[in-house]
């Protein structure tokens, strides 16, 4: 049972991921043979973007499962609670990783009395196929908002890497120019990681489309230019009241798209939307290592000594996002109503 594209492959006894930190200037893959090694990944950023977290938390859980194959009883449940515990550890903010690992640990408290890694690994690729299915359906769905010669603006990379192909705001991009659609992009270079500018453009420019890079601190002059039809950006995690949780700098861009008459989409599956989380004050929020802001790369660019605060998300509220585009279809305000509808949840 194997599973292969740009962002991972999986070997059946070992997964492999790009790594991502070194685009694009190597494209150099980690194999990853533990459960262990597969959170280092997650948390070093060796993969990342929710859904492709999420997927590789999964194959995560089936090394586990591998690795702890000879115990039973108590022991293996120990085990595998450890496996899940492990992982979940890695990143707070992300809920996909919260689901992929919901979902397998359940597979496998059904399953001890079969084949239980038999029926974790059909599990695991059953999550990265549906991400892919997921992603192209969210594509088919948000094109329908874009029209022939749209500039779009984009944030951090939610595209084929962030997922486990195809992509959410870029699968919209690419759903787009798959239906004929002639766009160009704008692609904020999303400090202090650079997600925009080393991972967006990258996979925008081996698409062919015309895409401009831009610091993250031009994109309100970009759009009182008037040079800007639409902004899509991902999501890490959304609230049961529409409010998201992405890459730092998305709050910013919302606001400024507001004061600009321009639309601001979110573009994410389901599996992000946090019904148990009321509003976006209830969202974890990751601080990252203080180099990624003094440095870049190896080169420090900060005074030693300075303080620093590097928050990996933020929380743009309800009232800024114009429609959240998932895979059942598009999503619109009231959002405490409408969410809870495409959930199949009463509201």
């Amino acid at each position: 049972m194997t599973l292969k594209t740009i962002t991972m492959q999986w070997t059946g006894d070992s997964l492999i991921l790009i790594d991502q930190r070194k685009l694009p200037h190597v494209v150099e893959n980690i194999v990853c043979k533990s459960y262990e090694e597969v959170a280092q990944a997650i948390k070093d950023m060796v993969v990342r973007g929710a859904p492709a977290i999420g997927a590789a938390a999964a194959f995560g859980y089936v090394l586990g499962a591998k690795q702890f194959s000879h115990l039973k009883g108590e022991h293996l449940s120990k085990a595998m609670q450890q496996v899940h515990d492990t992982i979940a550890r890695t990143r707070p903010t992300a809920v996909n990783l919260f689901w992929a690992l919901k979902r397998m640990h359940e597979k496998f408290l059904a399953s001890q009395d079969q084949d239980f890694v038999r029926v974790l690994e059909e599990e695991a690729v059953k999550i990265a196929q549906e991400d892919i299915e997921t992603n192209r359906s969210i594509g088919r769905h948000g094109q329908t908002l874009l029209k022939d010669g749209d500039t779009i603006l984009t944030h951090c990379n939610a595209g084929a890497l962030a997922t486990v192909d195809y992509g959410t705001a870029l699968g919209v991009i690419r759903a787009a120019v798959e239906n004929g659609k002639r766009l160009r992009v704008y692609v904020d270079e999303t400090r202090p990681y650079l997600q925009g500018a080393r991972l967006t453009a990258w996979e925008l420019v081996q698409l062919g489309l015309e895409t401009i890079l831009i610091c993250d601190n031009m994109a309100g002059w970009v759009m009182k230019q008037g040079k800007v039809d639409a902004v899509i950006v991902g999501a890490d995690r959304i609230a049961a009241n529409g409010d998201v949780a992405n890459k730092i700098g998305t709050y910013t861009l919302a606001v400024l798209a507001k004061r600009h008459g321009v639309p601001f989409y979110v573009a994410a599956p389901t599996s992000t939307i946090d019904l148990n989380v009321e509003d976006g004050s209830q969202i974890p929020i990751e601080e990252r290592s203080h180099r990624e802001v003094t440095h870049v790369g190896n080169l420090r660019i900060a005074a030693e000594g300075v303080k620093v605060y590097n928050p990996a998300f933020d929380v743009t509220e309800h009232d800024l996002v114009t429609a959240i585009i998932t895979e059942r279809g598009i999503v619109r305000p009231p959002y405490e109503v409408n969410l809870k509808r495409i959930m199949g949840v009463e509201p």
